[in-house]
């Protein structure tokens, strides 16, 4: 009896997998395709277009690196894994998406300041490459990362949860330890640009390699590092910060006329 049951799980799990392997890959073919592409008009219309496509930005950037997690947490069920799988990555996301209005808060006001004053520019590119590189040396980057590695602590808590809703909050539970490990990444996108591809790309490679890479957390600082680096080389070097010293935000709709 064992077999057949196991045998009737891997059609399940290879439906998850293929789940979540075909939204990656649409969600970078969007970004890909559509990345200058943020609506422009009023403030009021700009938001939920930034929005739509921060959200789809951070399901290609995140899903590679919590794909692993998702999948584990839907094995813990022996049925309705797909649903499971679902709804925790549905959770996740909703987190990496309420994280869009202060970067849309944060993005729309460094443009005005860089556009205001263009010396300026390079001034807040030095203090994000600065604030983005403290955080990555810190305990609580290390604290969020580790549970971002090593989940089994947090999944057993999950199995607690109650309620029609319980896969929800796990994704989101999950997701906000991600969010604190991840958010100064997400920070040099200010200075880079939100929908500078090649940034996007990097930094999503970055992402995953410090939660799958057995020296993650070296990397972590040596990104924290390199990152205070460029804080300094910045004002030799300003078009390190392209978004902010070049106009990047121009295509965004963000930046003032």
């Amino acid at each position: 009896m064992t077999r057949p049951a196991t045998a009737a799980r891997r059609p399940t799990a290879r439906t998850g997998a293929v789940l979540l392997t075909a939204a990656t890959a649409a969600a970078w073919t969007w970004t890909a395709l559509r990345r200058g592409d943020m609506g422009a008009g009023t403030a009021a219309g700009e938001l939920p277009a930034f929005l739509g496509a921060w959200t789809i930005m951070m399901a290609a950037m995140m899903l590679p690196a919590t794909a692993p997690v998702a999948s584990l947490y839907a094995r813990t069920a022996p049925a309705h894994r797909t649903p499971r799988l679902i709804a925790f990555t549905a959770g996740y996301l909703l987190v990496w998406a309420a994280a869009g209005l202060p970067a849309y808060a944060l993005a729309a006001g460094a443009a005005r300041v860089a556009t205001a004053h263009p010396t300026a520019g390079t001034a807040v590119a030095a203090a994000v490459f600065a604030l983005s590189g403290a955080y990555q040396l810190t305990p609580l980057k290390d604290v969020c990362l580790t549970r971002c590695r090593s989940p089994v602590g947090s999944l057993l808590h999950y199995a607690s949860y109650r309620g029609p809703a319980r896969h929800l909050r796990a994704g989101a539970h999950h997701g906000a330890f991600c969010l604190g490990c991840c958010w100064s990444l997400m920070l040099l996108l200010t200075a880079f640009g939100v929908m500078n591809l090649w940034a996007t790309v990097g930094l999503a490679a970055v992402i995953t390699a410090e939660k799958r890479l057995p020296r993650g957390r070296l990397l972590a600082r040596a990104v924290g590092l390199a990152s205070l680096a460029l804080a300094i080389g910045v004002f030799w070097l300003p078009l390190l910060a392209p978004n902010l010293t070049g106009g990047g935000m121009t295509d965004m709709g963000l930046r003032g006329p």
